[in-house]
């Protein structure tokens, strides 16, 4: 793809960004845009980058570490996808923030290993709302169940929720999902006295949708690149 192309692409979705944060009575920065770069060579996300984008999104901890290297050393790094216990030594160079924390076994061995290796990511707990098979996340029970103990991790920094909802028709089909989560974050703030700002919710087809439910870092790829390889 053109370099010009993915630049308006990248433009386009940040004023869309910031038009959903204002008709929600938001600033555009209370919303943060991560560009979903998985799949793409790395020459394509230096486009976007040299564009002005810093935070990208990487699914897959091996295709990371192929990628991240090339790349500008500024640029910011989020684990998306599912993060497997045996890469975690791996990814945690890697990556900022991972988005993908859905046990407290996974939580506990990812904040060790941060320990050991002097780091702190910031981490958001994936919430299976549907409890949907096909996809990994904390189900409702065990995320309370959990919670304090999560909270007392020294080596992690638990930034908020994230969901995938389940695949809907419209936008406007995913925002009670949406909703849920917010709901959901606003009781574990309660329940463990301790601020959870973040929401990472909302994907290219229904990111606007999202940021007037509340989140606060929407995950975006094919708006702006286009249809993956992959």
């Amino acid at each position: 793809m053109m370099a010009d192309v993915i630049a308006d692409n990248l433009l386009e979705v940040r004023q869309r960004v910031q038009q959903a944060a204002e008709k929600s009575g938001r600033s555009a920065s209370d919303c943060e845009l991560l560009v979903v770069s998985k799949t793409w060579p790395a020459e394509n996300v230096a486009q976007v980058a040299a564009a002005g984008q810093l935070s990208f999104g990487e699914n897959k901890v091996q295709e990371a570490e192929g990628k991240i290297p090339s790349l500008p050393s500024h640029l910011h790094w989020h684990l998306i996808g599912h993060l497997q216990r045996n890469k975690v030594r791996k990814a945690l160079p890697l990556f900022d923030t991972i988005h993908s924390i859905d046990s407290l076994k996974l939580a506990r061995y990812t904040s060790n290993i941060a320990v050991e290796l002097d780091l702190k990511p910031q981490v958001y707990l994936q919430v299976n709302l549907a409890g949907e098979q096909s996809k990994d996340g904390y189900d409702l029970e065990s995320l309370h169940a959990d919670f304090e103990q999560l909270l007392e991790l020294q080596g992690i920094q638990i930034q908020g929720l994230m969901c995938i909802p389940p695949v809907a028709a419209t936008p406007e089909d995913a925002r009670p999902w949406f909703a849920q989560l917010r709901n959901l974050r606003d009781h574990l703030e309660s329940q463990g006295g301790q601020s959870l700002p973040g929401l990472s919710m909302g994907m290219s087809g229904d990111y606007e949708v999202a940021i007037e439910e509340g989140s606060t870092i929407v995950r975006v790829g094919s708006a702006i690149f286009g249809k993956r390889y992959a």
